[in-house]
């Protein structure tokens, strides 16, 4: 009995999937691509976001700040100039210097996507 229901609730979690898909017009989904997980994949990406972090955490205080505001939160150079109340060409300055620093650091290498093949 517990096979059988077990086969039908999978059964129905697939279909749930597959119906999800077709709805964002994404078309039909495979069964192994829904149910499989690559956690090479999943590990490579959290070691790329840690030393991304990492660097960003290195900036002087005035510059992560500035960085968090307009890449994390999405704010306009306006808005982050109102926010830490200093002039727009303070916030150009200091995303301009974070920037420069970033790029002293060596390149990480981007990590494959195994179901598109593209790298993020």
């Amino acid at each position: 009995m517990d096979r059988w229901l077990l086969s039908i609730l999978h059964s129905i979690w697939l279909n749930e999937v597959r119906s999800r898909r077709v709805r964002q017009g994404q078309g039909l989904v495979e069964a192994d691509s829904a149910l499989s997980f690559d956690g090479e994949y999943v590990a490579q990406t959290h070691v790329l976001a840690t030393q991304v972090i990492r660097r960003v955490d290195a900036l002087p205080e005035a510059q992560r700040e500035t960085v968090f505001l307009a890449y994390v939160e999405g704010l306009s150079y306006r808005e982050v100039a109102e926010v830490l109340d200093v002039p727009i060409g303070t916030v150009m300055s200091r995303l301009a210097a974070a920037r420069a620093k970033l790029a002293e650091y060596p390149p990480m290498h981007a990590v494959p996507n195994p179901s598109t093949g593209e790298r993020r």
